[in-house]
């Protein structure tokens, strides 16, 4: 795999990324949907080994989960704003990539085995969410980290409707 590199809009902040990401984490919560001014964040999430800042240095923002309690941290540029990551008390060894922050967004696979949306509970009426991919109404595992049965679409599935 190449490394992948992303960054903020004025250029401070730059990131590289050297593996695929273990997962893609389509988010709908009301946390994500606040953060990135949108229905839902496209979260690519890698080891935090992977993961590394090249240029400038993050700000950060604390977030109490109103789902587990735990710590949610946002790493962002502090000249233009543009949130560049999350880190997470719960999940203490990778980290989760705000997707449209990459060089090119559109390097990861985002189907299938791949991904998964979560919290569609909390989602937008209107947004599609595609066939074939695992889903949860709140999260993947409860707050005693045991893993949730998802749901699958056959066919693609408007929220609202």
């Amino acid at each position: 795999m190449t490394r992948q590199e992303g960054g903020c809009l004025c250029g401070a902040l730059r990131y590289a990324v050297m593996a695929p990401p273990q997962r893609v984490t389509f988010c709908h919560c009301r946390f994500c949907q606040r953060a990135t001014g949108s229905a839902f964040l496209v979260e690519p999430i890698f080891a935090k080994s992977d993961f590394a800042i090249t240029r400038g240095t993050a700000a950060t923002y604390d977030h109490q989960s109103e789902g587990s309690g735990k710590r949610v941290t946002i790493h962002f540029c502090g000249t233009c704003g543009t949130k560049i990551l999350l880190s997470f008390e719960r999940f203490e060894d990778v980290v989760g990539v705000y997707g449209g922050t990459f060089d090119d967004p559109n390097w990861f696979e985002r189907s299938g085995e791949a991904a998964k949306h979560i919290f569609l509970d909390a989602a937008q009426h209107g947004t599609v969410i595609p066939p074939g991919v695992n889903t949860y109404r709140e999260h993947a595992m409860t707050n005693a980290d045991e893993p949730v049965d998802p749901a699958v679409f056959e066919k693609p599935h408007v929220i609202g409707s």
